[in-house]
């Protein structure tokens, strides 16, 4: 057993969620904050763990935040629906925990997967993010979308990946892209920032040479320019967006 709390927020992840549960289910606690699925996540769930809580949705960092007050261990490790552990990261926190010599919390990287291809460029790789920490000495950063553990205390790096099964399609991309550009629109517009004409223009630019060429995505072929592309159109919206909540 992994002295572990994992944390895991749930809405409509039947698809993925039994394949993150199958990954951990040797942990002392999985802890599972759901929005109120319609579908079949919570009864998928309940096969792995009797801590299921259902809270209407209060944003990513609100709903792993609440997550983190519900966990009982002295860890605790904050996983997304479509994250995987793999056996030899298992191992390297199991040992961690085992030394009495602990940072605060450890950075883990990620290996992604986009189409079911690894993308190991474009800054895909290693896309390391703070997810072990300890319980009381985290809180998750109050931010509409690309939230964040903060800690109090030194961080380390894991050697171990994730594996992060993101859009296995274009269609699901879109989708999200529309989302999270969205909310992150409305976050620039409470921070007081404007969009127009420059920046619609030169930030998505910005964006495509940045991960194409700076980055080395033309190295991972077709994968690589759809993903800058992709990326290009996200924060194209995220300021076309901006610009129109600015203007109403």
């Amino acid at each position: 057993m992994l002295p572990v709390s994992i944390v895991i927020v749930t809405q409509n992840e039947e698809r993925n969620i039994r394949e993150a549960l199958q990954s951990i289910k040797g942990a002392a606690e999985i802890v599972v904050i759901d929005a109120f699925s319609t579908d079949k996540t919570v009864d998928i769930c309940r096969e792995y763990t009797d801590k299921i809580y259902r809270i209407e949705w209060q944003g990513y960092a609100k709903q792993k935040q609440t997550g983190i007050e519900h966990a009982r261990s002295e860890w605790v490790f904050i996983l997304d629906s479509d994250e995987r552990f793999t056996d030899s990261l298992w191992k390297e926190i199991a040992d961690i925990i085992g030394n009495s010599e602990k940072y605060s919390g450890y950075y883990v990287p990620r290996k992604n997967f986009f189409l079911g291809k690894w993308i190991r460029h474009g800054g895909w790789w290693p896309d390391y993010t703070l997810r072990l920490f300890l319980r009381g000495k985290a809180i998750m950063q109050e931010r509409s979308v690309h939230e964040k553990v903060i800690v109090q205390g030194g961080t380390g790096y894991l050697s171990n990946h994730l594996e992060h099964q993101t859009c296995r399609s274009i269609s699901e991309y879109i989708k999200k892209m529309d989302i999270y550009s969205t909310l992150s629109a409305k976050e620039l517009k409470e921070k007081g920032i404007r969009s127009g004409t420059f920046k619609l223009v030169v930030h998505p630019l910005f964006t495509f040479f940045k991960m194409f060429i700076f980055r080395l995505g033309f190295m991972d072929g077709i994968y690589g320019l759809a993903l800058a592309v992709l990326y290009s159109c996200y924060t194209f919206l995220k300021y076309l967006k901006l610009w129109e909540f600015s203007n109403k």
